[in-house]
């Protein structure tokens, strides 16, 4: 199947895709900053850049994109019809990417947390945050939402 748009256009669309800063990300920001809690934003001396980065909880939080990271049996994560091959490569090479730093900050002492950009379009974000606070002030590892 040919693509609905030009090269030149669908160059464009794809150049504009954030890696942060994503509207999932800020909606979770503004209502955990709501919540009083503080947090460092794209935590460059740690494995993956987490999004937000909680030192007083010792935890961090990724806000993956469905489409990017692949969440599983979300409507979201589509695989485009044209360059099945490239597209399964990267689409690969993402999941195990993540895999390993989630993995390399367990080892670390993180706790490491997961919010997938559908929830933020699926449950009020105050709920959404409210989960994720419950998750920072309790015992658990890991959190994916």
């Amino acid at each position: 199947m040919a693509d609905v748009v030009d090269a030149t256009i669908r160059s464009r669309m794809m150049a504009s895709i954030r890696g942060k800063d994503t509207r999932p990300e800020l909606l979770l920001r503004r209502a955990l900053h709501r919540r009083g809690l503080r947090y460092r934003l794209h935590g460059g001396n740690l494995p993956g850049r987490p999004d937000l980065v909680l030192p007083r909880f010792q935890a961090v939080l990724f806000v993956h994109g469905c489409f990017w990271h692949r969440h599983e049996s979300c409507r979201y994560a589509t695989t485009p019809a044209t360059r099945v091959e490239f597209w399964q490569a990267k689409f690969d090479a993402n999941v195990a990417r993540d895999i390993r730093n989630q993995h390399d900050l367990a080892e670390m002492g993180w706790r490491v947390g997961i919010v997938w950009e559908c929830t933020t379009k699926k449950r009020k974000i105050g709920d959404l945050a409210d989960k994720v606070y419950a998750w920072l002030t309790g015992p658990e590892s890991n959190l994916e939402v």
